[in-house]
């Protein structure tokens, strides 16, 4: 099997591995983290997102973290924006990158962004038109690609519309989340086929929750599809908020390891990535998600 000579990862977890933390980090604790993530090689870091504190208060202080982040030639710092109000408020925080981000699910959509998916498309519109006028890279996202909470199985064919339909907006990559992690490698392999009939395999990238305990498995799956970009979260960070004491984003030292094993070039220092989980772990009182790291730590006690 042929394996990508490189592959890249998107790190999600100063956004939506932190987002869903009940207690308020501050902004110098996540300035820190994306730092610690720069330095261990991340080229791709989620910062934060603008969207109102009325509903995600953790990303109240995005323009203080946009603003404290240090930014390095060759590094990526995408924000989330659901709206025009949102892509404004980030234009003016300096960010050069956004994304937007739909779902499959008509009911998911309307519970999570409070629209249909038709209203979503009519909302991304203008934002995205906006920030290519700006040259801002735009990312999408489409939610559900797996499955949905409400309605279950979502089929191919509606990840692979809204997908088409973020592409020809003019997304230059399109990551395709198993929100809830149900996904098993079948079906994440009809599921990217179907929508690589679409939008070029070149511009799709996986996201995985690891729910089941299937995300490295439909990693792997991926790759063998031809993906070549996939999001994690560093020390696992970001629940499933449907799946009561599930973990949710599949941990970015895990799929380092594994990549590594692969032979697969990432440009992540494995070590200095433990040691970013390890720092966040601690400002949030937890032990890490990742197994790789938990596996480090007692290597280390010995």
């Amino acid at each position: 099997m042929r394996f990508p000579r490189r592959v890249k990862i998107v790190e999600v977890g100063p956004r939506d591995g932190l987002q869903n933390e009940p207690k308020s980090v501050p902004a110098a604790v996540k300035i820190e983290l994306v730092r610690r993530l720069v330095d261990a090689g991340l080229r791709s870091i989620e910062a934060t997102s603008f969207v109102s504190p009325k509903w995600v208060p953790q990303m109240a202080d995005s323009a203080e973290v946009m603003a404290g982040v240090e930014r390095k030639s060759g590094v990526a710092y995408p924000v989330l924006v659901p709206n025009m109000q949102g892509f404004e408020a980030a234009r003016k925080a300096g960010a050069d990158e956004i994304e937007v981000f739909g779902a499959a699910s008509e009911t998911f959509s309307r519970k999570n962004i409070n629209c249909s998916i038709a209203e979503s498309l009519e909302r991304f519109a203008p934002v995205i038109k906006a920030a290519r006028a700006e040259k801002m890279r735009v990312r999408g996202a489409v939610s559900c690609a797996a499955g949905c909470p409400y309605e279950g199985e979502v089929k191919p064919r509606a990840v692979a519309a809204l997908a088409e339909e973020l592409h020809e907006m003019g997304c230059y990559e399109i990551s395709l989340a198993d929100t809830i992690g149900v996904g098993t490698p079948g079906k994440v392999r009809a599921m990217i086929e179907a929508v690589a009939r679409k939008v070029p395999i070149g511009k799709l990238a996986g996201h995985y929750h690891d729910t089941y305990g299937q995300a490295l498995a439909n990693i792997y799956a991926s790759l063998k599809a031809g993906v070549k970009t996939f999001d994690s979260s560093v020390a696992g960070l970001g629940g499933c908020p449907y799946a009561k004491g599930a973990t949710g984003n599949v941990a970015t030292e895990d799929v380092v390891y594994m990549f590594n094993g692969l032979g697969i070039e990432t440009g992540v220092d494995l070590e200095k990535l433990f040691r970013a989980g390890q720092f966040i772990c601690g400002e949030l009182g937890r032990e890490p998600a990742s197994r790789v790291a938990r596996a480090l730590a007692a290597k280390m006690k010995t």
